[in-house]
């Protein structure tokens, strides 16, 4: 309905009372998610990884589920960036050029936020979200590139995670204060829960604030959730108190200063939790690592899902709808996958490996083996996702496999990560220096589209960042809906879903308090290569029948439980306290 009225604004027709149906369809919505960063599909290339993935797929599943939620985020022109490699290996960035109007509508509303003593004026574009029964969740994107801004307010709605301290500082100011302003002149009345998707978004407790006109925090607590998203420090942003001073309007800073009275600056993180009725993590060992970083026991736990309809395979997706009737909204009906044919499920993945090897072969020029068990690894490149811990030992990795492993790698390293590309380069030369022994091949430019591809053509997934270092993780879970299992760390999401021999393998010893505080990471190399060699590669090629039993085992364990209807049914009955149709 949005997108109609929306193209009849755009030829001049939005009459007065096409305006007022719109308005009162907004009051109905309940829930606004906020978000830095949303990955719808990737033709918008405005996400960089797992927490835009993630929004994405909740948006949609509440589009499923016709849950009355609206998404606010915010647009950005040069994507996130475009990976290459130069002839030492070392990555390389270029804008991702798309143009917002062949994706999204724009909208006449604007609103204005100060910043650096300047007016910023910011409009909205908008994507309607449509779910399998027909509801819409639109997703609102935020832009300064509008004429009469100055030049430098322009480009703050260019780059995702890009500039300085100053830039991240106006973004998140203008997804906050300037998103919940969007929210109020497109109609959005009846608001009743602000869900904060990481802190980026915290400042909008601050314009709920200046909206009441008096200091009462507890009013402010009952209209906003926050889920946290990363034990790593440098995953939450503070801002020092001389740089808001000289950012933000002073009736702000002053009003900052009385919500952080103990601060030295503005957490973003602080401001998420302090000012929120309900908190969260994104897994169950998530939430111990977060209570004890907060010093509170106030956090608890959704673990996080994958949205069904986007991660399987077109072929695996045939294969339940012939099974397994209504599955795609009802994914807890996939328990039933225990009883798919071996025969059937094997001729699927195997049609699915096959295009998997055919992209390889036109990415890179390099031919795979349908016939040879593929590992999977694709994720951000930071030094604690230990992309190359398989590699610790190259010659007992060879001796482990001994020809009958290839293994696929992606991802992509932050611009100003140096860490992460000496990791990327590492391995690129590794690759190199082992060509002939092992097959081994990077692909480029991981995005959404190439995501797909992996997580439904390979035959293992591989996990192993350092403990507990991994909130959740995804990309396991949307394996598993395509019945690949995982080999993986006991960290984040695995230590809910892992059965051992059933619907994966664990790499390393069990978690223990000890893990809070370090570990030795050593073991997890041993392990792994004990895990490959005894476990994985003779199942695969000795003993078909158990691995297309466990294929059965992931979709039916995991598939059926890790995914955003789930999660957003979580939310609605902890966190919202709404109820809607479609439950």
């Amino acid at each position: 309905m949005i997108r109609m009225l929306m193209q009849a604004h755009r030829q001049s027709e939005l009459s007065k009372s096409l305006r007022m149906l719109l308005e009162q369809e907004a009051s109905f919505r309940k829930v606004a998610y906020c978000s830095m960063e949303v990955a719808i599909k990737p033709s918008i290339p405005t996400y960089s990884g797992g927490l835009g993935v993630l929004a994405g797929d909740i948006l949609k599943s509440a589009a499923d589920m016709g849950v009355p939620m609206v998404g606010i985020t915010m647009l950005y022109r040069n994507g996130y960036f475009r990976q290459s490699f130069d002839e030492k290996g070392w990555q390389k960035e270029s804008p991702v050029i798309w143009n917002p109007s062949t994706e999204l509508v724009p909208l006449p509303n604007t609103v204005t936020v100060k910043l650096r003593g300047r007016d910023i004026k910011i409009r909205a574009w908008v994507y309607d979200i449509h779910g399998l029964s027909g509801y819409t969740v639109p997703v609102y994107f935020l832009d300064t590139d509008v004429e009469g801004n100055h030049a430098d307010d322009r480009r703050l709605s260019w780059d995702l995670y890009g500039g300085d301290q100053t830039y991240r500082l106006c973004q998140e100011m203008i997804l906050g204060v300037g998103g919940l302003r969007m929210l109020r002149d497109l109609g959005y009345s009846g608001i009743e829960t602000y869900h904060l998707n990481e802190g980026h978004a915290g400042f909008l407790t601050l314009e709920l604030m200046r909206e009441q006109g008096y200091f009462d925090p507890d009013k402010i607590k009952k209209q906003v959730i926050f889920t946290t998203h990363t034990p790593v420090p440098a995953g939450h942003d503070v801002f020092p108190f001389g740089l808001v001073e000289r950012t933000l309007p002073q009736n702000f800073v002053a009003t900052l200063k009385q919500m952080l009275p103990a601060s030295q600056g503005v957490s973003m993180t602080e401001l998420g939790y302090t000012f929120s009725r309900y908190v969260n993590a994104v897994s169950k060992r998530h939430a111990e690592v977060s209570r004890k970083m907060f010093d509170s026991g106030n956090v608890d736990s959704v673990t996080n899902g994958v949205h069904p309809g986007t991660w399987v395979s077109p072929s695996m997706k045939k294969l339940f709808d012939s099974h397994i009737p209504g599955w795609e909204n009802g994914p807890g009906r996939l328990v039933q996958a225990l009883n798919l044919p071996s025969d059937i499920l094997w001729r699927t993945h195997q049609a699915d490996k096959t295009r998997l090897i055919a992209t390889i072969l036109e990415m890179t020029g390099r031919s795979l083996d349908p016939d040879v068990l593929t590992i999977g690894f694709a994720r951000r490149a930071a030094q604690y996702k230990r992309a190359d811990l398989i590699f610790s030992d190259v010659q007992r990795l060879l001796e482990a496999t001994s020809g009958k492993l290839q293994i696929v790698f992606s991802g992509k390293a932050h611009p100003k990560d140096d860490g992460g590309k000496a990791l990327l380069q590492r391995i690129q030369q590794i690759i190199h220096d082992i060509d002939g022994a092992l097959s081994v091949v990077f692909l480029e430019n991981y995005n959404m589209e190439l995501a797909s591809h992996l997580v439904q053509g390979v035959d293992l997934w591989l996990n192993n960042p350092t403990r507990p270092h991994e909130a959740s993780g995804t990309s396991g879970m949307k394996c598993a809906l395509n019945g690949i299992m995982s080999l993986s760390v006991l960290d984040g999401w695995w230590i809910e879903g892992w059965v051992e021999g059933a619907t994966g393998w664990s790499i390393g010893p069990e978690p223990s308090e000890a893990d809070l505080l370090g570990y030795d990471g050593n073991l997890d190399a041993v392990d792994l290569y004990k895990k490959l060699e005894q476990e994985v590669i003779p199942t695969y090629y000795d003993d078909r029948e158990r691995w297309i039993s466990m294929m059965r085992r992931a979709i039916a364990l995991n598939g059926s439980y890790f995914n955003t209807h789930r999660v957003v049914k979580e939310y609605c009955e902890k966190a919202y306290e709404i109820n809607f149709r479609g439950m």
